[in-house]
């Protein structure tokens, strides 16, 4: 399987692809190492994650490097990521011991009841290539503190970087027998459906996430889902200062050069300030520096799949036959590699396809509100349920929308964030289940009740 960097076309790599024999050999390794692993004291299990931790920080520049020449990501933003393995860590160090301990709910009496909770067994985890390094701590990291094994598929856009990563893990002493990878595209992850795995938890597009629990539905056992979104974002008249507000919302659409499941992908904006927003928004996008992701303070790089670029294309059309305005982009950049202009487009209407399809680019369509309540409604009208975010001034304002507002995650003045320490979870077509938190390292085990007399 060739690798090819999205910047310049060229062969990053090539690995061999593991065939349908040698990933049901990895699996039963696993069901075999996993009995083992379960056993070891929580703590012990912990240490070695703290470890694997120490080792991703000895080697960011490289890792960062790597990322960059398979899938894009600006470099900067790539060695950001990579460090996220820090507060996930530090998030599993502070609270695993408390959340993952037997709980007695009746100490007293004549008949004493606790729950324990015990670890799925072998799970598997098909991640994603736009964050790989965070969305695979999401899931392997708590799974493997739990006491479960894990057979982990990166995406095929991020083999190497996914080899990297159980390199580190057995390097900080996980066993070769409780975390293994394998390398392939829709048949190596469709030949782990097949087998008879504990768990599956994916992060992807909502069309593959629907496969996964359509095919492992009559298996009866834990599926997480991470899917896509089309996440709104609103700005009300009060914002103290509108440049400020644009700004910030020209991060959240192209960070990662649009590549984001949280990404913002529309615009909600009350017409008091409208005018006023769009002219700053555009003037922030047309800062925003394009070119080899390798180059430093470069915001806008290659696309991941060139396939996307005519998704976008068909969006931005769609959306100018139907009366829309392109201020801004609109095109793919000539010349080497997977690019496509940052693109700012208005007079748009929410049945339009960019308002309601997930672009997964650097696209961004604006839209002008007459209230909070016509922003609630075209903001909760959509298959998706990841985030909404509002900006305004007041708190209370603030809260009274985001409780109406059908989304599993939801920001005042902020956007496009992610914390280990809130769970992470989507509505509708965004996914199934939580990473992230309490909650999402929960997902990872299976609770068991004790009734004890004597």
């Amino acid at each position: 399987m060739k690798i090819i960097n999205p910047a310049t076309e060229e062969l990053v790599g090539e690995v061999t692809v593991d065939t349908t024999e040698q990933i049901k050999a990895k699996y039963e390794k696993l069901r075999v190492g996993q009995a083992a692993w379960a056993v070891r004291p929580l703590q012990e299990r912990l240490d070695i994650i703290i470890k694997f931790g120490d080792i991703v920080d000895t080697h960011v520049d490289r890792l960062a490097n790597l990322l960059t020449a398979e899938m894009g990501k600006p470099v900067w933003q790539a060695a950001g990521e990579i460090k996220g393995a820090k507060n996930r860590i530090k998030f599993l160090t502070e609270l695993a011991q408390k959340t993952l301990a037997e709980d007695w709910v009746t100490p007293d009496g004549a008949t004493k009841e606790k729950i324990t909770f015990e670890p799925l067994g072998v799970i598997g985890n098909i991640s994603a290539w736009n964050y790989p390094y965070n969305v695979g701590y999401n899931v392997y990291l708590p799974a493997l503190v739990a006491g479960n094994a894990v057979l982990y598929k990166p995406s095929e856009y991020t083999a190497l970087t996914g080899i990297e990563m159980a390199k580190m893990l057995w390097e900080a002493g996980v066993p070769q027998d409780v975390f293994e990878v394998v390398i392939g595209g829709k048949e190596a992850g469709q030949t782990m459906l097949d087998l008879t795995l504990d768990g599956y938890f994916f992060t992807g597009s909502y069309r593959t996430g629907k496969h996964i629990a359509q095919t492992v539905a009559h298996k009866l056992v834990p599926v997480g889902l991470e899917l896509g979104g089309k996440d709104p974002l609103y700005v009300a008249e009060d914002v103290a200062d509108v440049a400020n507000v644009a700004a910030a919302a020209a991060e959240g659409v192209f960070y990662n050069t649009g590549q984001s499941c949280c990404a913002v992908e529309r615009i909600y904006v009350n017409e008091k300030v409208y005018d006023a927003f769009v002219e700053s928004f555009v003037e922030e996008t047309k800062k925003l520096k394009k070119g080899n992701p390798t180059e430093e303070g470069v915001w806008i790089g290659p696309l991941t799949r060139p396939e996307q670029i005519d998704v976008i294309q068909q969006q931005v059309n769609d959306a100018e036959s139907k009366g829309a305005k392109v201020l801004l982009g609109g095109k793919k950049m000539e010349g080497k590699g997977y690019y496509y202009e940052p693109t700012v487009v208005v007079d748009v209407k929410n049945d339009m396809a960019l308002m309601q399809e997930e672009s997964f680019g650097p696209v961004i369509g604006i839209m002008k509100v007459q209230d909070d309540a016509e922003a609630i409604r075209l903001m909760n009208d959509t298959e998706y349920g990841l985030t909404a975010a509002v900006y305004t001034v007041s708190k209370e304002r603030a809260d009274g929308m985001m409780q109406k507002l059908n989304a599993g995650t939801v920001y005042w003045n902020c956007c496009d964030r992610v914390s280990p320490y809130t769970p992470w979870s989507g509505r509708k077509n965004s996914g199934l289940g939580s990473t992230l938190s309490t909650i999402g390292m929960r997902a990872f085990v299976q609770p068991k009740a004790y009734h004890l007399r004597g």
